[in-house]
């Protein structure tokens, strides 16, 4: 009786046993010109549909920028309270225009000639915002930011 009642409790353990799955992110995909990830994502979104339309952050944290929703395996970031995007230079992803690694004088194909002009980045008007891109010591893109904010009022974090 005593075995019988051993063997249950071990059953109703394993019974109860769940299942975990990894998520899974799916492909990252920046339209540029349009200043949408994945066709939903905006620089201005709130972070819980950041997080819902791509489940596999590696951080959400508040810190001295606002509210952060980091995708670091990725190398793309987005700081919400500012609105805007950050693409780093390791990007796992898909972009509209194949800027990043491009060479500064490539750029007026894609963007046309920039608003802002300075040694180590550029800033270019765009339908819904601005987009900013720095550059290495070799004049080649390392860094992307866009955002819905215009030239005037972005507060990018430091």
């Amino acid at each position: 009786m005593t075995s019988l009642f051993f063997i249950a409790v071990l059953l109703c353990n394993a019974a109860s046993a769940q299942l975990k799955t990894t998520v899974k992110c799916p492909e990252i995909d920046v339209n540029l010109l349009k200043g949408i990830v994945n066709g939903t994502i905006l620089p201005n979104s709130d972070p819980a549909l950041i997080r819902h339309d791509l489940p596999c952050v590696t951080a959400s944290e508040a810190n001295k920028c606002g509210v952060t929703v980091a995708y670091k395996t990725k190398d793309i970031y987005f700081y919400t309270d500012r609105d805007y995007v950050e693409i780093g230079p390791a990007f796992k992803g898909k972009l509209s225009l194949p800027i990043m690694g491009a060479s500064r004088g490539s750029l007026f194909k894609y963007l046309a000639a920039p608003q802002i002009k300075e040694s180590n980045w550029e800033a270019y008007e765009t339908a819904y915002g601005i987009l900013i891109v720095y550059f290495n010591k070799q004049n080649r893109v390392n860094k992307i930011q866009f955002s819905t904010r215009s030239s005037k009022n972005i507060q990018l974090c430091e």
